[in-house]
């Protein structure tokens, strides 16, 4: 299996607390970045939320985010801390004693004051089995999506592969053909030159040339190459690095066999492979 590193799950649940929903949204990236959106009675879980994805995700940025609204029941459940209410009233009391001017505090300003406001915490807890059962399955859903656009990208850059394959053929037996028709060419040439016919030097000369010429070498390590990606896109898991790598080779060869011709044909066809490539490259940063 290929891994893709976008995708999208979500899942939820109603409690007797609330309704609480979990988003998992992924894209590429070339390292694992996981970035968290709670609520802040959720803040305590996200070490936890993120040691599950960390061990069962390897690349991507992750944003995964969690809702919850509170059921009437639980807001029912509400009911003020009398202690630290009393420490504000307090509080207030000395500073109106030192400064009469000051303005009491209103109703609303005490409820919305940090943590006047005590829920169950057992219910809570309940909450937070809950949420984390729903991370998982979520998870779960957010893998296998990767799985399917994965799968889908594998067919593509197999396909990309074939596109490549069809070119190298056309390319592979116009080489002889080449370099023989270059060195009647440059033989001609360099016997209107050197008027002694010095054969031997003409031999060299020929040589030497043709040898900067003949790209045949860059198409067998290209289609080399091509064996390799294959391989490793049929043996599949976590093998975005190595695909990537295997980009740059890729056109590498396909760029040398584009600067040593001196064919139309074999120009064009260097062109349409680093063209090919380069979409194979976009495709593969979305792997795992």
């Amino acid at each position: 299996m290929i891994f893709s590193m976008t995708g999208y799950a979500a899942a939820s649940q109603e409690t007797p607390q609330g309704s609480l929903s979990i988003e998992i949204r992924s894209v590429n990236n070339r390292y694992l970045d996981i970035l968290f959106r709670l609520p802040d009675e959720f803040r305590k879980q996200e070490a936890v939320m993120r040691e599950l994805l960390t061990t069962q995700l390897s690349r991507g940025k992750v944003e995964c985010r969690l809702n919850f609204s509170p059921s009437a029941n639980t807001v029912n459940l509400q009911q003020l801390d009398d202690t630290l209410l009393e420490k504000l009233l307090q509080l207030e009391l000395a500073i109106r004693t030192r400064h009469p001017a000051a303005a009491s505090l209103t109703v609303s300003e005490i409820l919305k004051w940090p943590g006047i406001l005590e829920s169950n915490h057992t219910n809570f807890e309940e909450v937070d089995e809950i949420g984390m059962m729903l991370l998982q399955a979520a998870l779960d859903d957010l893998k296998a999506a990767r799985i399917r656009e994965g799968n889908k990208l594998k067919s593509i850059l197999l396909n990309r592969i074939q596109q490549m394959r069809q070119l190298l053929q056309i390319a592979s037996p116009r080489i002889p053909t080449l370099i023989a028709a270059f060195e009647e060419k440059l033989r001609t040439r360099l016997e209107e030159i050197i008027s002694n016919h010095e054969d031997e030097r003409i031999h060299q000369e020929i040589t030497l040339f043709a040898g900067k010429i003949d790209v045949d070498e860059e198409l067998s390590r290209l289609q080399a190459h091509l064996d390799e990606v294959e391989r490793i896109l049929n043996k599949g898991g976590y093998v975005g690095k190595r695909l990537d790598f295997m980009m740059q080779e890729l056109h590498r060869e396909a760029n040398t066999i584009g600067s040593k011709s001196v064919d139309l044909e074999i120009t064009r066809i260097s062109m349409e492979l680093k063209v090919i490539i380069e979409q194979m490259r976009e495709q593969v940063q979305n792997i795992e």
